[in-house]
């Protein structure tokens, strides 16, 4: 999932259950969508593809480093403390029990539940704003 800065979700990509952080990354990468400056990830996309990648674009990645890189760049820890955002948005969608349970049985009934809850969070947050 894409969120803005707000940390209302942007784009979704439904991988499976055991698919790697850097085998989605593409695919959400090329969803439609305003495009990002930064990347906040998880050391799950401390990957060197993501990274040319991410340059290649011109977005800045706040990605901790894993512990078997020899050069351990620094990161941007007020940056990466905004990533927090992005994990609310993550809890706020698990507040739909439909979400955090996964009931469906099928990807697209799930991914179709996924985006009313998404909806939900947008609508929320125009609706409160008085």
């Amino acid at each position: 999932m894409r969120a803005n800065g707000l940390g209302l979700p942007v784009a979704i990509v439904l991988t499976g259950g055991e698919t790697s952080d850097v085998r989605g990354y593409a695919p959400l990468m090329a969803e439609p969508g305003p495009q990002p400056k930064v990347l906040m990830g998880d050391k799950g996309y401390d990957a060197d593809a993501i990274l040319a990648d991410l340059d290649e674009r011109g977005i800045a990645a706040v990605i901790p480093p894993k512990r078997n890189r020899k050069i351990q760049p620094v990161i941007d820890g007020h940056l990466y403390a905004l990533r927090n955002l992005v994990e609310r948005c993550f809890s706020k969608l698990k507040h739909s029990r439909r979400l955090a349970t996964r009931y469906d049985k099928t990807a697209d009934s799930y991914i179709g539940f996924v985006l009313v809850a998404s909806i939900r969070l947008w609508v929320s947050h125009f609706i409160n704003r008085t």
